[in-house]
């Protein structure tokens, strides 16, 4: 049996039931669940830089490394990240919520006066980030009213000593280092 591709189920077969909320209700929910913050960032086939916060990152797999996310249909980075074949994903830093706003907002300067090195593949590396995953984009899975993007990190480095960004109750909160070293 191959685990490569996943076995759709359908909803009848699963036997959900109609949601007893609304939309704001459910997204109310989810903001008691503390997450991390993240912005992707891709290139066009054109070169154009795209990126957006996120904070539906996780990993999958640690053999092979693998992680994902999720970017909503109505993304205007969607063409840019369907069809490239990297994206890099930097985990912000407690001091980084402005970037965290600039990347969620629809602005068409968000790179501008934007501190980052470039990776392997031409990716910007922000600086200040406390980690970044230089990904392949592997896979993509269509799911409601969002694609779920698998990449296999093909480089990542750590700043142990820097505090992340989460997000919880529908505001930017601090999450302690966990004191490990690079």
């Amino acid at each position: 049996m191959s685990t490569s591709a996943p076995t759709p189920v359908s909803e009848s077969a699963v036997g959900a039931a109609l949601p007893d909320f609304d939309s704001a209700y459910f997204r109310r929910a989810l903001s008691q669940f503390a997450t991390g913050i993240a912005v992707v960032i891709t290139r066009a086939p054109d070169g154009e830089a795209h990126g957006l916060t996120v904070n539906s990152f996780t990993s999958v797999s640690l053999e092979p490394p693998l992680v994902l996310w999720s970017l909503a249909n109505k993304a205007r980075s969607m063409p840019a990240f369907m069809q490239a074949s990297h994206y890099i994903v930097n985990v912000l830093g407690e001091h980084q919520a402005d970037l965290a706003l600039r990347f969620s907002q629809k602005v068409d300067n968000r790179f501008d006066a934007l501190a980052f090195d470039l990776s392997r593949t031409g990716l910007p590396i922000l600086h200040g980030a406390v980690a970044w995953f230089e990904c392949r984009n592997r896979s993509r899975y269509q799911e409601g009213d969002h694609v779920i993007l698998v990449g296999q990190v093909e480089r990542c480095q750590v700043n142990a000593r820097a505090r992340a960004l989460g997000f919880h109750g529908g505001r930017f909160v601090a999450i302690p280092s966990s004191g490990t070293q690079s």
